[in-house]
């Protein structure tokens, strides 16, 4: 690694002005550690938001589960308040990584990194959930903007993510096998304003599939899927899978996922 100085603010005032002078935030650090060992990053601060207690927990606000940006992984997998209210998110958590990942990672450093095929951004855009920061709310909507990409702004803190309760929910990812990261993954939701379908591992970013949700509106079942296509040209092609694959993937998966959430 190269040099750098380290921090660890322990209120989240102190944490936004040493962010807002440039200090790189550090959350779980399961991304940033290892492109700072690879020297892929070389920040000159480090600011670990471990040590900010506001940043954490899970807590229910009417029809919505809030959580803290600093909750780990393992925490909403394992939160008997998440399996009860939104059992498709603590599935989705539970499947992130491996236990050491779980152990570390955390909700925040997801969503802000934006890792084309991490899971958590499956979830809060087929919610429609809001992330909440240091300077306002983004609806997740506006939040992802493609390849490790966000709506976050200099010196921007995630502090929180609400999520909608939905009527019913599911989320099912082919991984793969050595990162376990999702080849593809998708999450089918029903809520109070529709239908709501988001792919991730397929492209350079998480996005809404409009004629899944269209099909899936006219008939909630995995039959109203079968003949709803996925444009292989939105599709990514590595050594992993063709871009074939990855499209064909995102139909089998969808269907999957919507028989899990009527079962």
């Amino acid at each position: 690694m190269y040099a750098f100085t380290y921090e660890r603010p322990a209120t989240q005032a102190d944490a936004l002005r040493l962010a807002q002078a440039g200090g790189k935030l550090l959350a779980g650090g399961q991304t940033l550690l290892a492109s700072m060992k690879l020297r892929l990053a070389a920040p000159e601060q480090v600011v670990d938001l471990g040590g900010i207690a506001a940043l954490q927990g899970i807590r229910r606000e009417g029809q919505a589960l809030v959580i803290g940006a600093m909750t780990r992984h393992c925490d909403v997998a394992e939160s008997a308040e998440v399996r009860t209210a939104l059992p498709a998110l603590a599935h989705l958590a539970g499947l992130i990584g491996d236990r050491q990942v779980r152990a570390r990672g955390t909700l925040g450093g997801s969503v802000a990194n934006n890792d084309p095929a991490a899971d958590y951004p499956a979830a809060l855009l087929g919610l429609g959930a809001t992330v909440h920061t240091t300077a306002r709310q983004i609806p997740a909507d506006g939040f992802f903007q493609g390849l490790f990409a966000t709506a976050l702004d200099e010196g921007e803190i995630i502090t929180a993510v609400s999520f909608p309760i939905p009527q019913r929910a599911a989320y099912v990812k082919f991984a793969q096998p050595a990162s376990r990261f999702a080849l593809v993954g998708v999450f089918v939701a029903q809520t109070a304003g529709g239908v709501r379908v988001a792919v991730t591992g397929g492209g350079n970013g998480v996005f809404r599939h409009k004629a899944m949700e269209a099909a899936l509106g006219a008939s909630f079942t995995p039959a109203a899927l079968a003949g709803v296509a996925t444009a292989e040209a939105d599709m990514s092609s590595d050594l992993h899978g063709s871009a074939a694959y990855r499209a064909h993937l995102v139909g089998v998966m969808a269907q999957r996922a919507v028989a899990q959430a009527l079962a």
